[in-house]
């Protein structure tokens, strides 16, 4: 079972059980985290109420109109998973900042719904917080210094935020849309998911596929693909995939806690001694081979889930 922290706890001891859950599975739960409930429920609230929406409406904020910082909303399967469809639709968002022709960078995209753009923002900054508190966390359990993330990759983070909302999938979609979102690891450092009680999230782990069902007021943490080429494998992103064969709505809002665009990554001086095995990936590329910014390797990994946007830059 994916284990469940509490971050109440000692700080050496959260960094302990960090360590444990990022070596056996790559994800783990965490309470006690500080994010507002009421928030966290104004935004499911809001959430629910732009996607029950005519079609022609949430195309006012289309991503086809956020230019190259790829930001507002797209429909059901207008998002790839390794080149299919997903039964999923959703909004993209980032850090709000002036355009400058730089892809992932400039304005977000919001519809016209009271206290949608505010809830978005204020969640965003909360979750930015707490993404610094686990960066520390994360540096701690990998016996570095507890700002090391901080003061080498994550001071000014890129930042990624996303609404998705998954339908009870049908047996006519399982030939278009074969996964909610089909297995695939997440391309950052750090995802901080929160998903609603509806379930539908799988994490393949050594023993095979697990459901991380939903737990009150938890939040779900994975580690990216990133966060393995800096351990040199140490600690492995781990495949997941959705499928929502619940009759409800699913609604889940995964959180994208990186580093800096500009930053040029390296492996990171760890003290244990490791050789990572060679496994094949669920996409067939060889991680540890990158050579370059993250912002590179960003633009890299989003072309390929909206290749039609990525053909425009």
């Amino acid at each position: 079972m994916i284990p469940i922290i509490d971050l109440s706890q000692d700080k050496s001891l959260v960094a302990s059980s960090i360590r444990l859950a990022c070596e056996e599975y790559g994800f783990f739960l965490i309470s006690q985290h500080g994010i507002s409930l009421e928030l966290q429920e104004k935004l499911e609230s809001l959430s629910e109420i732009f996607f029950a929406l005519p079609e022609s409406e949430k195309e006012k904020i289309s991503m086809s109109l956020g230019g190259r910082a790829w930001r507002g909303f797209f429909p059901f399967g207008g998002e790839l998973t390794s080149g299919k469809k997903d039964l999923k639709e959703g909004i993209y968002f980032g850090e709000e900042s002036v355009s400058n022709g730089e892809p992932l960078h400039g304005p977000n995209l919001f519809p016209d719904i009271k206290d949608f753009r505010e809830t978005v923002l204020s969640y965003m900054s909360e979750v930015t917080e707490l993404g610094h508190r686990l960066m520390g966390l994360l540096s701690l359990s990998l016996d570095l210094p507890e700002d090391y993330f901080f003061k080498n990759y994550t001071k000014d983070p890129t930042l990624l935020f996303r609404i998705f909302h998954y339908p009870p999938m049908a047996s006519q979609d399982a030939e278009a849309y074969p996964w909610g979102v089909g297995a695939h690891t997440d391309y950052g450092i750090l995802t901080v998911l929160n998903q609603d009680m509806v379930g539908g999230l799988e994490v393949q782990t050594k023993s095979g596929w697990v459901s991380v069902p939903p737990v009150p007021n938890t939040f779900v943490c994975n580690i990216g693909d990133m966060l393995d080429f800096l351990t040199k494998g140490f600690y492995r992103s781990a495949p997941h995939r959705v499928r929502n064969t619940s009759q409800a709505e699913r609604y889940s809002y995964p959180f994208f806690f990186d580093p800096n665009f500009h930053a040029l990554v390296r492996p990171l001086p760890l003290s244990v001694e490791f050789k990572p095995t060679r496994v094949t990936r669920w996409d067939n590329q060889d991680l540890y081979a990158y050579n370059g910014t993250y912002g590179e390797y960003l633009i890299s990994k989003v072309s390929k889930v909206f290749p039609d946007l990525a053909a425009k830059l």
